[in-house]
């Protein structure tokens, strides 16, 4: 499920696009100002970005500028929303970093497709319905997930804790990223309940003599082996 941060201070346009991009299929969060949006953004990072350029705390622009300067975020996904029209504000926005620009109002269908293609091209994994591996096929229209052919039984839980480590091959994830990114971070849960569901997880991917593609890096997390592809 792809992840959208709205940062949108007028609250009727961002239930608008929450409601049509929940509806198809995105994880959507909201915040109305700026310098909310950049504490945010240090704790945990979407898939993609929809700034407006004018917020309270700290504009958009400002935002986006700061960001690019970050290298855990330089390459976030960008669409900036402006009332701004004018040639040489579309061009200083799109030179701060942003990778599109919008103009308001606009068609939210127009707004959906640039998101969908934005997405294509920068993160394909998280559009995709397929994700594979290795060995190993994840569905996400059927929910089935296959080992050389075999088809592996999971629950929801390692169900979408396989899927998030597998669409960032080779990144570690401490346990409160996996908490925030697969449990969601408006849920309590004791971080040692990934623990758990990792063991859960790799007890079923790894049946017979086989390689297992859940790295543990001591002190920092868990990753999907990024050399695993190779083997």
């Amino acid at each position: 499920m792809p992840k959208v941060l709205i940062v949108e201070d007028e609250e009727p346009l961002a239930l608008l696009l929450r409601y049509n991009l929940e509806a198809d299929g995105f994880s959507v969060d909201t915040c109305t100002r700026g310098d909310e949006a950049e504490i945010r953004l240090r704790e945990t990072q979407p898939d993609l970005l929809v700034l407006d350029w004018m917020l309270p705390g700290l504009s958009g622009i400002e935002l986006c500028r700061r960001l690019r300067n970050r290298p855990q975020t330089e390459n976030l996904p960008v669409i900036m929303l402006t009332a701004r029209g004018e040639e040489t504000e579309r061009i200083r926005g799109l030179s701060t970093g942003a990778d599109d620009y919008v103009v308001k109002p606009f068609s939210v269908p127009e707004l959906m497709a640039r998101i969908r293609a934005i997405l294509r091209r920068t993160k394909p994994a998280v559009v995709s319905s397929l994700l594979t591996a290795g060995d190993i096929e994840l569905d996400r229209t059927t929910h089935r997930v296959r080992r050389s052919g075999r088809e592996i039984h999971l629950g929801p839980t390692e169900f979408r804790l396989l899927e998030f480590l597998m669409q960032s091959p080779g990144r570690v994830f401490s346990r409160e990223q996996l908490l925030d990114g697969v449990w969601g971070h408006d849920v309590y849960v004791d971080e040692r309940t990934v623990d758990v569901h990792i063991g859960r997880l790799r007890k079923a991917v790894n049946r017979g003599k086989v390689r297992d593609p859940i790295r543990t890096v001591r002190g920092a997390g868990y990753a999907f082996n990024d050399q695993f592809t190779e083997v």
